[in-house]
């Protein structure tokens, strides 16, 4: 297995490696003093750029670039709002940092505010996190009682505060303004953009979110520079380190750390230890949570030209192509929270595709009507077609309602949802088809077994 340097998950192994007695002594807030009393805020800003960290949430966009989105001269509070949420079916990596090393992410917190002009930071956590959400609680305290958090952390006269947040447990508001919504005690469901966070979000003042990840990078780059912790990875415009996850029918899931840009066969054979049956081979991989659209493991790399970003992985399998959020989007899917889903020559698509679809119809907030209606339509057609009583036309109808939903809701909900199936159909369009002639065998909806899954047409 490749042995990669620890820099994020460096403190994971240590006896009691929340508590701040632990921590201190391996060069916990050692950053965050240095950047509060040696450093300007658009120093710490500047090197955030040149880091070319993308946001570890899912969307891949530079953190650098969007903290310069604050408008000049601003005079409104500006806020802080972490995505603790990690309500991403197939992602468990945030959590093992609130949990293990609540402290780099308090630490991270420290500095960000600074760098960005904020007092407060608020950590919105899914409440079903019950540990991470104590830990963060207890961690804040510690460091409160230190004195590097309050109304002079580090001596600095520039107040911090950070507050726990729990959420209610609906994915929706892991989308950021969702998050801002539920944060001051309003609905969960997405606003209307622009005006973008940055400009007006929490208390309609400027606020910056960042993924729990994002946020626990920060005191590494400073510590290290920018460049130096860009150059950390294999891709251009795409730099550090990151958090990987691994589930399935691998024999080591878990969470590795490792360079941007290692490739889905690095992941899957080198740090998830390969496949869990050495007789029944790797059949596809949701690459990044459910809503990336899924990898055939046959699939090979078929690149137009010079200019294509995969032009150097031309006739390659796409599982050997970097893992990087511009390269994976060449390939038609998204890197997302980069935790993989792995999955073996025995699982068929269309239930995988079903099994999906309950989740996106049930977590709908139900403020778009394409999303709303188009995910119960969904829903039914793939109930159908595992029951065995679908038709061949549910198939193309499945691929138009996708597409109808697709760049018609208020936020990326209903792309997330529409781009799995879409990509689900089209790279295993003979098993859509089979399961509308015979249904799937062993299928939870098959004629046999109890209809137990909420809103399953039952």
């Amino acid at each position: 297995m490749a042995d990669f340097p620890k820099l994020l998950t460096s403190r994971y192994e240590l006896n009691e490696s929340w508590l701040l007695s632990t921590v201190e002594k391996h060069g916990a807030y050692e950053v965050a003093r240095k950047a509060l009393t040696t450093m300007k805020p658009e120093e710490i800003a500047a090197e955030v750029k040149e880091a070319n960290i993308r946001g570890r949430g899912g969307a891949g966009f530079p953190a650098g670039v969007k903290w310069g989105f604050i408008p000049k001269g601003n005079t409104k509070p500006v806020y802080l709002a972490v995505n603790g949420d990690e309500g991403e079916p197939g992602t468990f990596k945030d959590r093992t940092i609130m949990e293990r090393d609540p402290h780099r992410l308090i630490e991270g917190c420290v500095i960000t505010l600074f760098a960005i002009g904020g007092h407060i930071a608020y950590i919105y956590v899914r409440c079903e996190l019950v540990k991470a959400i104590r830990r963060l609680e207890d961690a804040i305290e510690e460091a409160r009682q230190k004195g590097f958090i309050g109304d002079r952390p580090f001596g600095k006269d520039h107040k911090i505060e950070i507050y726990v947040q729990p959420g209610a447990g609906a994915y929706i508001c892991g989308e950021e303004s969702s998050l801002l919504n539920s944060l001051e005690g309003n609905r969960g469901e997405p606003r209307l953009r622009p005006p973008f966070p940055a400009v007006e979000g929490a208390f309609r003042c400027p606020t910056i979110v960042n993924n729990v990840e994002t946020i626990s990078s920060i005191s590494e780059i400073v510590r290290m520079g920018g460049k130096a912790w860009s150059d950390l990875s294999r891709l251009p415009r795409d730099g550090g380190v990151r958090i990987y996850g691994v589930s399935g029918h691998v024999k080591n899931p878990g969470i590795y750390e490792a360079p941007v840009g290692i490739s889905m066969r690095e992941l899957v054979y080198d740090l998830g230890g390969g496949m869990l049956y050495e007789n029944r081979p790797l059949k596809a991989v949701i690459p990044g949570g459910s809503s990336t659209p899924v990898l055939r493991a046959d699939d090979v790399v078929n690149a137009p030209g010079e200019n294509d970003p995969l032009h150097a992985w031309q006739g390659k399998s796409h599982l050997d192509v970097p893992m990087g959020a511009d390269t994976y989007r060449a390939l038609g899917t998204m890197l997302g929270t980069c935790c993989a889903t792995v999955m073996d020559n025995s699982v068929n698509m269309v239930e995988v595709a079903r099994n999906l679809i309950h989740f996106y119809a049930h977590e709908s907030c139900g403020q778009c009507t394409p999303c709303r209606e188009g995910s119960a339509w969904m829903r039914d057609i793939l109930d159908n077609l595992c029951r065995g009583k679908g038709r061949k036309e549910d198939v193309r109808l499945l691929v138009e309602i996708a597409n109808n939903i697709m760049g018609n809701t208020i936020c990326a909900f209903g792309d997330g949802m529409s781009m799995p199936m879409l990509g689900l159909v089209q790279k295993f369009y003979d098993e859509f088809l089979e399961a509308a002639k015979n249904g799937v065998p062993g299928s939870p909806l098959g004629d046999s077994a109890k209809e137990l899954m909420l809103g399953s047409g039952a």
